[in-house]
């Protein structure tokens, strides 16, 4: 079995991963979903990116991209939660 060749540029992450993001907290707050369903979205998010519009003429590829989309959304979404809520807890104990 050979491996896939991915052909990816970076405008694929820089315009996907916000769109999950947006996309995913716009689900949130219209549909009312509980949030432990919304980086199952996300993930779906990125594979439906990935496999319809990034890699649509390569099934695997497609897959393989699309959790990575999905995932790196996940990710960035934590990460900056976290960050905001350090900062304004920092904030707060100053006061």
């Amino acid at each position: 079995m050979d491996f896939p060749t991915i052909h990816t540029n970076v405008w694929d992450a820089i315009f996907a991963i916000p769109i999950i993001m947006f996309t995913t907290q716009l689900i949130k707050v219209f549909f009312s979903i509980p949030k432990w369903i919304v980086p199952t979205i996300a993930l779906l998010l990125g594979l439906a990116i990935s496999l319809f519009i990034s890699h649509k003429h390569n099934f695997y590829a497609g897959i393989f991209m699309g959790w990575f989309y999905g995932y790196a959304a996940i990710g960035s979404y934590a990460s900056l939660k976290t960050n905001l809520t350090a900062y304004r807890n920092k904030k707060s104990k100053k006061r």
